[in-house]
């Protein structure tokens, strides 16, 4: 039943922008973007930064992506294919980013923005202007940001065959310009691997002739590649199923190896970072379960992590506040103390979703986030102090052992999170095809129907909580003697936070989005520290444009790649009927009255 509805209270159907209003905002966007750059210091401080020793600094790669990004950005949002169209709009577009570019610099040259912004330094124009005083800086950023925004638009319009040659040959490039240090660490085995070190980088970085030769490596194989792919398509056409199983599988035994054998490679530090990401990747699978599966947003997640830890320091340190100090409870080993960990993960996780039980929405957030730092509090208390040492922390928490060998190295602990990951992913994928991970999405979807349809929601939400802070815990455990030590310090509310962020980001209700996500917001920054607080800001900038342009995660599941893809579907259909009927009835009808016009 349609409902009646008043004409004049309906909104006229929005028409889109003018080309040239799109390329103009466009290019306003990109140079407010080199504005902010230069602002809050981060140009400055990147441009000390070579990717090309003696040619390119990562500053100046920085501008030069302003101006192909205005007109890559340009030719994205075109309907118009055209080549001369899409060239003069990227000019257009990329000019006008270097123009509001110039206008930061001609106000530093006659005011005195120190006073106001610290970072706007006479380095800084000297970057901006490319040593050339206002007027050669100024030709310079808006001719040269034309010619960039052309060019850009005109590759992203340009066959794949050439774009994505070019695009990951030059990525490789600044690839190797910005972790040049990691890489030489790596290029150590033998005088081979010397020569070929020798021969890419020096002191300071990458060297030029290094440069060319990643780029055309980098652009021939990812040439080959598509070659390859294109008949890897048509020869998996002819093979039978079961072989098809087969070959995934050797894939995936490839993939498996290369981790294995990376980081002993690649050294202490990178086994390190991994090491990391994997505690992540566990805590992320315990709570896609709870928010991805089950629909339960935690933000106390951290508690169960803190629990872990701390169960296994009490268990195992040799330290006046390990219990085998003031009871009869003997020292344990790690592997024995592990169990335990979890277990009291998972009644921890219990207790802590009782009081929750009728709580839905952002309300639940707002309670899961006071009960994790109800358990913060406590545990930096005078009244749990004798028991949890509160601010001082538990020390001397000993290494695993197997037999004799002491898994004391990061890269040994990395094998250890590894082999944990891989089992509790194997557990979460049993789960999630489970009958009670049908259960969960059920209740993601709508509480109501679930309870109608026979879901006893006390069970599952307290199994979600349960289930989900077990891998909170064993991540703990780990992390506990990895640091050889535990302090409150160590759990705030912001790992809950980038826990959610992560499986957001990766995809909510997907297993790989979890390890994607871990690898995007935990590893990337971990080797971007040299970059201090502003890694920050480029964590916080990927998360917000993640969300605008792909808000269903880096690798989203199929059930929620469907939900996002059939809302988009009724959102196009209603709108083409408002612009049929110019508003009235049909603006009120529900999307499954919307119908098309040969219905």
């Amino acid at each position: 039943m349609v409902s009646q509805v008043v004409p004049g209270r309906l909104p006229a159907p929005r028409k889109g922008a003018t080309p040239l209003r799109q390329t103009i905002a466009i290019g306003l966007v990109f140079g407010i973007l080199g504005l902010y750059l230069g602002i809050v210091g981060i140009l400055a401080m990147i441009n000390a930064r070579w990717i090309i020793v003696d040619v390119l600094t990562l500053g100046q790669a920085a501008l030069l992506a302003i101006g192909l990004g205005a007109g890559a950005f340009v030719a994205s949002r075109s309907k118009e294919r055209a080549y001369l169209t899409i060239a003069w709009r990227g000019l257009v577009a990329g000019a006008i980013a270097g123009g509001v570019v110039t206008v930061l610099v001609a106000a530093m040259d006659v005011i005195n923005l120190r006073v106001i912004f610290i970072s706007l330094s006479p380095e800084l124009f000297d970057i901006l202007t490319f040593h050339l005083g206002l007027a050669g800086g100024a030709a310079i950023l808006v001719v040269g940001g034309g010619a960039l925004g052309m060019l850009g638009g005109l590759l992203a319009l340009s066959a794949p065959i050439v774009r994505r040659p070019v695009i990951i040959g030059f990525s490789a490039v600044i690839f190797f310009g910005v972790f040049e240090e990691l890489i030489q660490i790596m290029l150590q085995w033998g005088d081979v691997i010397g020569a070929m070190r020798d021969f890419l980088f020096d002191y300071d970085g990458l060297l030029l002739q290094g440069a060319i030769l990643i780029f055309l490596v980098a652009a021939g194989l990812a040439a080959g590649a598509a070659a390859l792919r294109r008949r890897g398509v048509e020869f998996s056409a002819i093979i039978p199923p079961p072989q098809r199983q087969y070959l995934g599988l050797m894939k995936a035994l490839f993939a498996v190896l290369i981790l294995v054998l990376f980081p002993i490679v690649a050294g202490s530090y990178i086994g390190q970072v991994l090491m990391l990401v994997g505690l992540y990747i566990l805590m992320g699978m315990g709570l896609n379960l709870e928010v991805g599966l089950a629909g339960l947003l935690d933000l106390g997640f951290v508690a169960f992590f803190a629990v872990g830890a701390y169960t296994t320091a009490l268990l195992t340190a040799d330290s006046p506040h390990a219990l085998a100090s003031y009871t009869a409870i003997p020292t344990l080993s790690y592997w024995a103390a592990m169990p335990i960990a979890v277990f009291m993960s998972v009644v921890v996780g219990v207790i802590f979703g009782l009081p929750v039980l009728g709580v839905r929405g952002d309300y639940l957030a707002v309670a899961t986030l006071g009960l994790g730092e109800i358990v913060r509090v406590i545990v930096q208390s005078d009244f749990a102090a004798p028991l949890l040492a509160g601010a001082q922390g538990i020390l001397q928490i000993p290494k695993p052992r197997i037999f004799s060998f002491e898994l004391s190295d990061p890269v040994d602990l990395f094998y250890l999170t590894l082999a944990a990951s891989a089992v509790a992913a194997y557990c979460a994928w049993r789960l999630e095809n489970s009958r009670l991970g049908r259960a969960w999405m059920a209740l993601r979807d709508d509480e109501d129907v679930a309870q109608a349809l026979g879901v006893n929601l006390v069970k599952v939400k307290l199994l979600a909580y349960g289930l989900g802070a077990a891998f909170a815990g064993l991540a703990g455990s780990i992390f506990a003697v990895m640091l050889t030590s535990v302090y409150p310090s160590s759990f705030q509310l912001l790992i809950s936070i980038n826990v959610l962020a992560l499986v957001i980001v990766g995809g909510m209700g997907s297993l790989p989005g979890v390890i994607v996500g871990s690898a995007a917001l935990v590893g990337l920054p971990e080797l971007l520290r040299e970059f201090g607080e502003y890694r920050y800001l480029f964590y916080g900038v990927a998360l917000i444009v993640m969300m605008r342009i792909k808000p269903e995660g880096l690798w989203p599941s199929q059930t929620r790649l469907r939900e996002l893809h059939a809302d988009d579907e009724i959102s196009e259909e209603e709108l083409a009927a408002l612009e049929r009927t110019g508003g009235g009835a049909v603006a009120m009808a529900p999307a499954s009255e919307v119908r098309k016009p040969d219905e």
